[in-house]
């Protein structure tokens, strides 16, 4: 089994599912008392979310290339980024480091294709949904169509995001205005929604909706599970 590195903390919400979710599935495959070989380095998350606000992205790139060397010299075979928005670093990230970053986007992008759709619509920060690091991926290399809300609703679901949600708070009045807005995304022909913000899944599900919706923290702690057991899983129950 390989030993995944989680770069976490953005939030810690969001984070302990990932560590949730990777356990249970490797318990799932392997049985017994397996769970999964995972390192955690845990950021304040206060100090990235203002460089974010403050367009000081070279910074937290510092800051996130640092986090991943201490993975990765502490034993860390791959590094799964606990958060869609700081995607918009990975590939500077990856270049500080020897170890492969799996990325979010391209998890995503696979499950899209597994279920045949070309035009999916995008929630998550307003980086997110309104910078090129996350739709032109999606269009450009795996030929998926990208409808993100309006200006208002970008504005909302970023403001509910970080007033909310990564404060730890989930309230009834926000899971409304969220599925009012992927109402209107497949109205306007999103044949599933990218739940691209790693706290969305806290409050929005599948049971919600009839059309296909992509749980990024789900999709990308099971990718994790088939990275990490790929070579060794061998279904052998302890």
């Amino acid at each position: 089994m390989k030993t995944i590195g989680l770069l976490g903390g953005m939030s810690w919400e969001s984070t302990l599912e990932y560590y949730r979710i990777i356990n249970q599935e490797v318990k799932k495959r392997l049985g017994g008392h397996h769970s999964a070989k995972i390192i955690l380095f845990s950021l304040d998350f206060a100090e990235i979310e203002i460089l974010q606000h403050q367009g000081k992205w070279d910074v937290a790139s510092s800051i996130l290339s640092d986090a991943s060397k201490k993975l990765a010299q502490a034993g860390a075979d791959f590094i799964l980024i606990c958060t869609n928005t700081m995607h918009k670093l990975a590939d500077e990230i990856q270049s500080q480091i020897k170890i492969p970053i799996l990325h979010i986007v391209d998890v995503i992008a696979e499950a899209i294709k597994e279920r045949g759709l070309k035009k999916v619509g995008l929630l998550g920060t307003k980086f997110t949904m309104e910078e090129d690091f996350y739709t032109q991926r999606l269009r450009k290399r795996h030929g998926i169509d990208v409808l993100i809300p309006g200006l208002n609703e970008r504005e909302e679901v970023h403001k509910i995001l970080y007033d909310e949600f990564c404060m730890g708070k989930f309230k009834e009045t926000a899971k409304e205005v969220f599925k009012r807005i992927i109402a209107n995304l497949a109205k306007r022909g999103a044949e599933g929604i990218v739940l691209g913000c790693t706290e969305i899944p806290l409050i929005i599900n599948q049971k919600d909706f009839s059309f296909p919706l992509f749980d990024s923290v789900a999709l990308h702690s099971l990718a994790a599970v088939d990275f990490a057991l790929k070579d060794d899983e061998q279904g052998v129950k302890a």
